[in-house]
């Protein structure tokens, strides 16, 4: 009977031994189990905060002293690219070809604005050769200036499908190139243009109507034959030259942010200039294929003058009237001999 009771005993013992012993073996493995997915989920929620904090462009830590080194990626630039492929580039096809298209369809319909009275013969002075050869240094180099940021701008979307990719990297590194030092030209040329024909610019009160009738290039109902007044510059050329001041100055500037390698700029200061350029552009290049269509074929001898310094006495009287009795009235008109 002891022996009995002795062995349920130890049978009990060794049981509880085996519990105890089988508790403590799964305790810490099961803690260790769920400490390992604590730290999991913990690493998880750290990681897409990261991320969503890098993504956002907040800054780190590197031992990289460059300005902004610490942003790995800066939000200012993803926003002005989308801005720049949204809208910018748009803009500049609109003001490329449905500008264009717009004054062909007028000219087509229109015609150009032919001398009431034909031709002279008598050609009077203008402008001088010193003014003749800025124009065109500035009209070149503005224009090239044009051209090459068209194709770096746009070139990949209506060039670069077309051609293979030796050809397109040289195109690009060529228009690059050029648009990089045909700057400099174009804002010297500017800067003495602004400086020397400032003063003929300045809006009166008769170029309203200038604008009112369409400076009297329309030549069907009641507009047709309509000639307003109009001094040395008429209201249209004012608006183009004020135009050129204002944004000339943003893309002179943003430029030169973009370009010279000392500035050690901001992203977001580089983005901003970017933007400024882009927008700049496509104004001016609007502006400049109205100035274009207005001075040659939609202005019957209009050309003359940029191109020999004198227009015809007809011409003159017609669509610079004022400037014409002014300076028959203090003498100081000039004939070509």
């Amino acid at each position: 009977m002891l022996n009995t009771s002795l062995n349920k005993s130890l049978r009990m013992m060794f049981a509880l031994l085996a519990l105890i012993i089988g508790i403590g073996l799964i305790m810490p493995t099961a803690y260790a189990a769920d400490d390992q997915s604590s730290k999991q989920q913990a690493a998880s929620t750290s990681d897409a905060d990261l991320w969503r904090a890098v993504k956002a462009g907040e800054s780190g830590y590197s031992t990289d002293k460059a300005i902004e080194a610490n942003v790995l990626i800066n939000k200012a630039g993803n926003e002005g690219k989308e801005i720049r492929n949204v809208y910018i580039k748009p803009a500049i096809v609109v003001a490329v070809f449905g500008v264009f298209g717009a004054f062909l369809f007028f000219y087509l319909v229109n015609g150009p604005a032919k001398l009431a009275h034909g031709f002279s013969g008598k050609m009077l002075e203008r402008w001088t050769k010193a003014d003749i050869k800025l124009h065109w240094v500035m009209a070149i180099s503005c224009l090239t200036l044009m051209l090459t940021g068209i194709f770096i701008m746009l070139g990949r979307h209506f060039i670069a499908p077309y051609v293979g990719d030796g050809l397109w990297a040289s195109i690009i590194a060529v228009s690059k190139f050029v648009h990089d030092w045909s700057g400099p030209i174009f804002i010297v040329s500017w800067l003495i243009c602004i400086i020397k024909w400032m003063p003929l610019q300045t809006f009166k009160m008769y170029d309203l109507k200038w604008f009112l009738v369409v400076g009297g290039y329309i030549n069907f109902g009641p507009f047709k034959g309509k000639h307003p007044d109009s001094g040395f510059a008429n209201a249209g050329e004012k608006m183009w030259f004020w135009t050129l001041v204002i944004f000339g100055l943003f893309i002179s500037i943003s430029g030169l942010m973009l370009v010279l390698p000392t500035l050690d700029l901001p992203r977001e200061a580089s983005i901003a200039a970017l933007l400024v350029h882009g927008i700049s552009a496509a104004i001016l290049i609007a502006f400049t294929i109205v100035h274009i269509w207005m001075a040659t074929v939609l202005s019957e001898g209009g050309m003359e003058s940029m191109v020999s310094g004198y227009c015809d006495e007809n011409w003159a009287i017609q669509h610079h009237n004022v400037w014409y009795d002014e300076i028959k009235a203090n003498g100081s008109i000039k004939y070509k001999s």
